[in-house]
């Protein structure tokens, strides 16, 4: 498939950034090579803003999906990276550095009848101090890690308690 450079230049980050994640969760790396054979959309990237003390998370509680990363669909010719930092800014009014190493890679389908795609997930340290700025019809709010929280993904809670985990261990740099 040919692909302009406007298109290229997402998906050659995506790959970049898929191969550098600290965690791999559905084979996604292999799925995302098999994938980009043909059309790659939307990629999918969300911000885990947690605290200093790696004990809370920023979440959205989206209409449907319940609570989750503040995130969402990667634009045509943004890099997930800039897509991710984009929708945190809209979702929760912070705009903290994000970490160098992408947290997570994962395949996920963002509702029912919507296809399978890459979400790539980036961490952040954030202050609980920093009043949300919540989009209209989705609140934010800071969540103990130690809590279980209402989800359309349930593993989300696992997946980021095992890289906070990696993070005060110091398996991943900050």
């Amino acid at each position: 498939m040919i692909r302009s450079v406007f298109e290229q230049r997402p998906l050659d980050a995506a790959v970049a950034d898929a191969a550098s994640a600290t965690l791999e969760f559905d084979r996604a790396r292999a799925w995302f090579r098999s994938a980009l054979d043909g059309a790659v959309e939307p990629l999918g990237a969300e911000v885990w803003v947690l605290d200093a003390a790696l004990e809370q998370i920023v979440l959205v509680r989206h209409p449907w999906r319940g609570l989750v990363p503040p995130g969402g669909k990667v634009e045509p010719g943004e890099c997930p990276r800039d897509g991710a930092a984009r929708e945190l800014a809209e979702e929760t009014g912070l705009r903290p550095p994000l970490l160098e190493r992408p947290a997570a890679v994962a395949v996920r389908s963002f509702g029912p009848g919507l296809p399978r795609t890459l979400s790539l997930s980036y961490a952040a340290i954030g202050d609980p101090e920093q009043p949300l700025i919540a989009e209209d019809g989705q609140p934010a709010a800071w969540m103990r890690l130690d809590q279980g929280w209402d989800s359309c993904f349930p593993d989300d809670v696992l997946r980021i308690r095992q890289y906070a985990g990696r993070l005060r261990s110091g398996s991943s740099a900050w």
